[in-house]
């Protein structure tokens, strides 16, 4: 048997990503690792310097991993379009969309434009 432990989720700033999920949505920071190069490079199929840092929020049993590779050398963060094969989004049931919508702005994400569907539905963009 087989369950979801968590989903990971690569980041440029952790302070940054941790305010936008835990003031949007009301993550709680469960732990927080700085993991080892040898074992993330080996794990990871990263090159060292690894860097890695995880921070695992948690909200009603779902886990949502931060990683942050502090180190040089990342890719830049791309647009992608939500057809490309992986994993598209996350979604969110919220007691009033149009203020998460509000929080979503004001920690740093964006609404993205024309998607609303008739106040039930909206895409979102976190700051990475």
């Amino acid at each position: 048997m087989a369950v979801v432990n968590h989903v990971g989720h690569c980041v440029e700033d952790l302070a940054r990503a941790r305010a936008f999920y835990e003031g949007v949505f009301g993550f709680r920071v469960r732990n927080e690792l700085t993991v080892p190069d040898g074992p993330a490079a080996q794990l990871l199929g990263v090159e060292r310097p690894v860097g890695l840092t995880a921070v695992y929020l948690e909200l009603g049993g779902t886990v949502l991993e931060l990683l942050h590779f502090e180190r040089p050398g990342n890719p830049p963060a791309r647009p992608r379009p939500f057809t490309e094969p992986g994993l598209t989004h996350l979604s969110f049931t919220v007691d009033d969309l149009a203020s998460a919508c509000a929080a979503v702005a004001e920690h740093g994400g964006e609404v993205l434009e024309g998607t609303n569907v008739a106040g039930m539905a909206v895409m979102v963009r976190d700051p990475d």
